[in-house]
């Protein structure tokens, strides 16, 4: 068994003995590396001893054994050989700062609505996620978030790790049920007067502070399987270091812009409702060259069907040649970038079944309804070969 000193969370040098070697692992009598459970991610760093060296990069803990194995990269020292190790600090201190952030944020929701309860979490990367059963709609995320912001800017919540018999566990309010058995770790915020503000039982590795964890910021939200709803969060130093980016990008949008940061929205909705308004005209252009090239187009007569095969420089203007058409006529209209398409105002031309027997012949896809269908091609003058045919054909 592996005696774990990484729950002293600030301590990031430590020695130890090799008890077992197997592959590219050893395990240690004891360890301040931290192996991956809980949902955070492992620690990494260096062990020495005298003659080599070697970088840890990922720890686990077998539970029938209780050893931590530690996977290194390069030669391995022998069973019994005494190591020192020295955690990699900045991963160390990202892992603290995200994992004390979900205990915090996860308590805001608590109380914001009890029923908010956190069913997995994962902490691995600079955006974790807390998944809640409850269904908490944007005013209640928003309403964790900006409660979390208050306590950690408000009050000094420190850290308290006590390790209590299963039988004691009643007399703290623990946020959720401990799943361990036996003494268990707890992780405890406390307010300055000595009452908590989460608790929970926790292997973990934490920040001393609530403080040092902050800001925290909440990314978006996502619903998901089983009616559960996934909050993605960022903390500490990387949320710092993000909403850092962001400001630097819309300040920089902003000079482009010619106005301050703070009008960049009003800035970007008008020019969201300029796009839109300059689209519809650009459609609207469309349209009406569209039409216009179908009604210069000379119609071929096939029996009592009027046909009018129009060929046009940008698909965009498809819909519109096809639609609006003269009792009896059909309209075949086809564009250079392979999209093509059928309007029949005939009630003896089906649109659908005569594009698909074309796009079959001519090694194209699409469908569509009686009166209008579409598709694209690779080659437009096979498809439009066939066309001619299936038309004839079916009249």
């Amino acid at each position: 068994m592996t005696r774990p000193l990484y729950h002293d969370s600030t301590r990031m040098t430590f020695t130890g003995t090799v008890t077992h070697v197997q592959n590219h692992e050893i395990a240690l009598d004891a360890t301040a590396l931290y192996p991956d459970a809980g949902g955070q991610a492992a620690d990494t760093g260096t062990l020495r001893w005298d003659g080599g060296a070697a970088r840890v990069t990922g720890s686990r803990r077998d539970r029938a054994t209780g050893l931590i194995w530690h996977a290194l990269d390069g030669a391995l020292p022998p069973v019994g050989q005494a190591v020192e190790g020295e955690v990699d600090e900045g991963r160390r201190w990202r892992h603290m700062q995200r994992h004390s952030a979900e205990h915090l944020l996860a308590q805001a929701f608590v109380q914001v609505n009890p029923v908010f309860e956190v069913v997995a979490v994962n902490m691995n990367a600079p955006e974790c996620t807390i998944d809640l059963s409850g269904d908490p709609a944007e005013s209640h995320v928003r309403a964790a978030e900006a409660l979390l912001r208050e306590v950690m800017g408000r009050e000094e919540l420190t850290l308290d790790t006590p390790v209590v018999p299963e039988a004691d566990l009643p007399h703290y309010p623990l946020r959720r049920e401990s799943k361990v058995r036996g003494d268990t770790r707890l992780v405890i915020y406390r307010r300055a007067d000595g009452t908590p503000f989460d608790v929970s039982a926790c292997g973990g590795t934490h920040v001393p502070r609530a403080s040092m964890a902050a800001p925290v910021v909440i990314l978006r939200t996502e619903r998901i399987k089983g009616g559960v709803t996934r909050v993605t969060f960022m903390a500490g130093e990387e949320a710092a270091e993000y909403l850092g980016g962001v400001y630097a990008d819309a300040r920089r949008l902003a000079q482009g812009f010619s106005v301050p940061v703070e009008r960049l929205p009003d800035r970007v909705d008008a020019l969201t409702a300029e796009r839109a308004a300059l689209t519809a005209q650009v459609e609207a252009l469309h349209a009406t060259l569209a039409r216009s090239t179908r009604d210069r187009t000379t119609p071929e007569v096939h029996g009592d069907v009027t046909l009018r095969v129009v060929t046009l420089g940008d698909p965009a203007g498809l819909q519109a040649a096809l639609t609006d058409l003269p009792p009896g006529e059909v309209v075949v209209a086809v564009t250079d970038a392979g999209r093509v398409g059928i309007g029949s105002a005939h009630p003896a031309v089906n649109a659908g079944g005569v594009l698909r027997a074309a796009l079959t012949a001519s090694g194209g896809k699409g469908g569509g309804r009686p009166d209008l269908a579409q598709g694209s091609t690779p080659d437009v003058p096979a498809f439009t070969r066939a066309l001619r045919e299936a038309l004839t054909s079916s009249t």
